[in-house]
């Protein structure tokens, strides 16, 4: 969107960087500026359209095309009062029907085609569904409400991970160092072999690795349901049956196609060109060489053509 221009003002993104473009629901997109300037008392009428606008509708434009601002606008305000699922239907063919309804009032309305009786369909669909878009909306409510929990308690769970492996570094860390401080003390007041403590020392220090590691990914590992004991991202989840495994059959080995011509074998691609087959043939255009045709595939399957079947004796009926 670097061509960014305002409908109204011309100023455009190469004079002015910092440009934003606000588009309302009629889809057409002014500057910062001007919105501030047209609609300073809150509300005013679109300077293309004439369409009565407020200045807290006013967004930030996301595409080029204004008509596809539009539709996204339109298309949020209907899908909050036509929100019935699949399952609120008793067949499939009335959930289509009905998608095909709404994709039809979402286009009349973008397209400005029969935008008064579509309205009127819209109120009247409003009446008498009153009672169900409101259950259907607080049933989203609540689903979204569920998803937020969701992805609250596995923040908190990820954090309690990072605690725990922060904490385990952290010992690790602290083990190291008293084990160094152990050694120094070992070589410096032991009698032993220096060569037998720093073996020993290099054993016992493996071994604390090997824990630390299993540790860790026990802490990776530990926390995979929530305190209801659902598993993350699970809840309100169908649970469905394995996939059968299917036996496989023996691995696929390429065999070349065996064409019974009942005639002369035709010659091979190299021979068409070296025996003068293509002597005669007209050269392909320019247009035709773009449309994928060449001289080699129209001679063989001449030749093909002409071979097949050149051996073919009919049998005689025996009285």
């Amino acid at each position: 969107m670097d061509d960014q221009v305002c409908p109204r003002c011309k100023t455009t993104k190469y004079r002015n960087p910092s440009l934003k473009l606000l588009v309302n629901v009629c889809g057409h997109s002014l500057c910062e500026n001007c919105v501030e300037l047209l609609f300073i008392k809150g509300s005013g009428n679109c300077p293309q359209c004439n369409i009565p606008l407020r200045k807290t509708n006013f967004r930030l434009q996301l595409f080029e095309d204004s008509a596809v601002e539009k539709d996204i606008d339109i298309r949020k305000r209907i899908l909050k009062d036509f929100n019935k699922k699949e399952e609120d239907f008793s067949s499939l063919d009335e959930y289509n029907n009905y998608l095909e309804e709404v994709e039809t009032i979402i286009y009349n309305l973008c397209n400005n085609i029969d935008v008064l009786e579509t309205n009127k369909k819209i109120e009247q669909y409003k009446k008498e569904n009153k009672e169900f878009i409101l259950k259907n909306k607080i049933k989203l409510s609540k689903e979204e409400a569920e998803l937020e929990e969701l992805l609250e308690e596995e923040k908190e769970i990820k954090l309690m991970k990072q605690k725990e492996l922060k904490q385990l570094e952290q010992d690790e860390k602290m083990k190291k160092i008293q084990q160094k401080e152990a050694l120094i003390d070992e070589l410096m007041f032991s009698d032993t072999n220096a060569k037998n403590i720093i073996d020993t020392f290099k054993q016992s220090a493996l071994s604390d690795s090997t824990k630390t590691a299993e540790s860790s990914k026990a802490a990776a590992a530990k926390i995979t349901k929530f305190s209801s004991g659902v598993k993350v991202f699970q809840k309100n989840q169908q649970s469905f049956l394995p996939v059968p495994k299917v036996e496989e059959g023996p691995l696929y080995s390429y065999k070349p196609l065996e064409v019974f011509y009942n005639g002369p074998t035709p010659p091979s691609w190299a021979d068409l060109q070296r025996l003068g087959y293509l002597n005669n043939v007209t050269e392909a255009s320019l247009e035709e060489h773009a449309s994928g045709y060449t001289i080699d595939l129209f001679c063989m399957k001449a030749l093909q053509e002409a071979f097949s079947g050149l051996f073919y004796v009919p049998n005689k009926k025996t009285e």
